[in-house]
């Protein structure tokens, strides 16, 4: 991408530079949805548009990815994302897509992205979120430094950013952060199965054991309940009971109580 940003090198056993970025990658390098995949008639959308993904693997057109907004993993297709370096630096992303991307919901203004031409590399563009998204072109040197204003240039784009990252300068507004840094999704909450509650259970079974030796059927149903055990549960315990040969009155009873209170 020519002269973009100041890379950190490293020296291999030959001497030889090599960019550091480039092989290892960067935390900040992610791809980030454009379209909805599939699309809404087709199925439900495993990906949203404004997710962020990280890469990986590349299976020759497909890209293996992780989204960092939902922890979902699957396939997308290469033509449905965008690739995102630095955080901000946008590839072959258009117009239209860059505006709706820095309009989508918790996008504060001065939201920003750099994005590359679609047709012609090297070739840049500043959009940033204000009361509308702006578009600012960047212009490039001879000598490979950049600019927006000709009073103030650039060595990289870098560069750039943090200066307008302090001072408006002839922008609309303060760049204030990369755009879909503050994006967030709701589909994993809303589709999230509420966890199930565990009750603790007082009842307990050796009081059926004791029932056995004395005879306490009233007792043993009054503590049935009394306890967290569901409605249908109790009533499977008082019928087992009832067959054992125990005081069937003593379990009508207890069953007319137990209606009574309820």
């Amino acid at each position: 991408m020519g002269n973009t940003m100041k890379t950190p090198r490293a020296s291999t056993e030959g001497g030889e530079e090599t960019n550091v970025a480039s092989q290892t990658g960067q935390e900040s390098d992610f791809l980030a949805v454009l379209y909805d995949y599939p699309s809404a008639d087709i199925s439900q959308p495993i990906f949203h548009v404004g997710e962020k993904l990280r890469v990986l693997s590349d299976e020759g057109g497909w890209w293996r990815v992780h989204s960092l907004t939902t922890g979902r993993e699957n396939y997308i297709p290469g033509k449905y994302v965008a690739k995102v370096y630095h955080g901000w630096l946008f590839e072959g992303l258009g117009r239209e897509k860059a505006e709706e991307l820095l309009q989508l919901p918790n996008t504060k203004v001065g939201s920003f992205m750099i994005r590359e031409s679609e047709t012609r590399k090297g070739l840049y563009s500043l959009s940033v979120r204000h009361r509308e998204v702006k578009h600012y072109r960047i212009f490039r040197l001879p000598n490979n430094w950049y600019y927006i204003s000709p009073r103030q240039t650039f060595q990289c784009l870098e560069d750039l950013v943090n200066h307008y990252s302090e001072v408006a300068d002839g922008l609309c507004c303060v760049l204030t952060t990369p755009c879909l840094t503050q994006c967030t999704s709701n589909h994993s909450i809303m589709n999230q199965v509420p966890p199930v509650v565990m009750r603790n259970k007082n009842f307990n079974w050796r009081s059926i054991h004791r029932l056995e030796m004395t005879g306490d059927t009233e007792s043993t149903l009054a503590e049935i309940d009394d306890s967290c055990l569901s409605y249908g549960l109790r009533e499977s315990i008082a019928s087992y009971l009832s067959l054992t040969g125990d005081d069937n009155s003593s379990f009508v009873s207890a069953r007319k109580k137990k209606a009574h209170r309820e």
